[in-house]
């Protein structure tokens, strides 16, 4: 029974090292961790050998959402905006702005 790492799987893959640990945190890609290192048993390579690679399409539905969220976004932003209400001044603004005033005047 031969050991491989994430590297060596990522490349035998054709995907990257964090895409392989993705695979087994989400359990299709059965790993065991030495130390800080995951290894995946050569046969289990099989199990995720007829995954489709990409990302899956957007249904209908969330091709919808996006465009309300976008359009959303645009009107929210189109709108006019309040004015921005008077804040204090920093803790230290006030005493900094004496000082300078101070060397200003000697």
């Amino acid at each position: 029974m031969e050991f491989l790492t994430t590297e060596q799987v990522a490349e035998r893959l054709g995907v990257s090292p964090r895409r392989v640990q993705a695979m087994a945190k989400a359990g299709r890609l059965p790993a065991i961790r030495f130390g800080r290192a995951l290894m995946i048993k050569e046969k289990d390579l099989a199990l995720v050998a007829d995954r489709k690679p990409g990302r899956p399409p957007l249904t209908d539905e969330e091709k919808a959402e996006r465009v309300e969220k976008q359009t959303a976004e645009k009107d929210a932003s189109s709108l006019p905006s309040e004015p921005l209400a008077k804040t204090k001044p920093k803790a230290g603004a006030k005493k900094s702005a004496v000082k300078k005033q101070r060397r200003s005047n000697k």
